[in-house]
């Protein structure tokens, strides 16, 4: 019997000692015993869907760190991998941003009309191979870059003003399709409504 029973449970007396009144007493604690029980069982069930809330808050808890500690380190390695594959490019344009830079500068500085008549067969071999070593590290670099991106980066063909202008296109793009969107976007949410209307009128 549980702790809560204050009381023993009732002897019930003789059929021929019962007196009215001792069987009203009875009666009386026996319902009183009943609405204790009531209450106990009432109060062990609430306990009982308390300690299965919990126990079911702990089993989402788990479940839910263990899904995002994996999702997480899974990402972080990725995010790793692709930062460290970023900085190598960077580095790798920067490099050859220097290299192109230089070699510019050498095929700018060569100026035909300077040349005397004497030293004229030295300078233009020195100015063709400048040419040459430029043209190689050209080919090399642009090889490299290309190689990894998904597009041309760099078009051998292309001039100057077409290479600025194709950039420059390539991001405009982002924007008038980004503004475009934005105008549209009223009108779709005007002409859904209409059809909502529409429709719960004409069920």
């Amino acid at each position: 019997m549980s702790e809560g029973m204050k009381e023993p449970l009732l002897d019930l007396p003789d059929e021929q000692s019962a007196s009215p009144e001792l069987l009203d007493s009875q009666v009386q604690r026996a319902q009183e015993q009943l609405l204790q029980l009531k209450r106990q069982q009432e109060q062990i069930e609430k306990q009982k869907r308390e300690l299965e809330e919990l126990s079911r808050k702990q089993e989402d808890l788990e479940k839910g760190r263990g899904d995002m500690i994996e999702k997480l380190t899974r990402s972080l390695v990725v995010i790793e991998r692709e930062t460290y594959e970023a900085e190598k490019r960077v580095e790798q344009l920067r490099l050859t941003s220097t290299t192109f830079a230089q070699h510019l500068n050498s095929l700018e500085r060569i100026n035909p009309k300077g040349w005397s008549n004497s030293d004229l067969h030295k300078e233009l071999s020195k100015a063709l191979s400048a040419v040459d070593d430029a043209r190689a590290e050209y080919s090399k670099s642009l090889t490299k870059i290309n190689a990894k991106s998904d597009g041309e980066v760099i078009n051998p063909g292309a001039t100057v003003e077409e290479a600025f202008y194709s950039a420059s296109e390539d991001a405009s793009f982002v924007v008038w399709l980004k503004r475009g969107f934005a105008f549209t976007l009223p009108i779709l949410i005007l002409g859904l409504s209409a059809l909502l209307v529409f429709y719960f009128m004409h069920g």
